[in-house]
């Protein structure tokens, strides 16, 4: 593949870079230690199912589903767009 003055493998090495940086970031946000009995947001009970599941759980299943929506919306690209780096 012709990539102009990039080395050979760079563009692989930009995916695994990527790929790196999303696994690192999503094992940063799993729970460690012991998990709670009560949602540290809301209050309300962790069924005793979800924290034999899931150890470490801090927030019930409605809290955490919440959470992890407002993460997703608040991803990054911080290498830019494959376009823009053509250029």
């Amino acid at each position: 593949m012709a990539t102009g003055w990039a080395k050979e493998g760079a563009v692989q090495e930009q995916i695994d870079s990527t790929v790196e940086d999303a696994v690192l970031r999503a094992r940063s946000r799993l729970a460690t230690g012991p998990g709670l009995a009560e949602c540290e947001d809301c209050g309300q009970t962790i069924p005793e199912a979800r924290r034999r599941a899931v150890p470490g759980a801090r927030r019930c299943i409605a809290c955490q589903s919440a959470q992890d929506e407002d993460l997703a919306a608040s991803g990054y690209n911080r290498r830019g767009s494959k376009d823009s780096q053509l250029r």
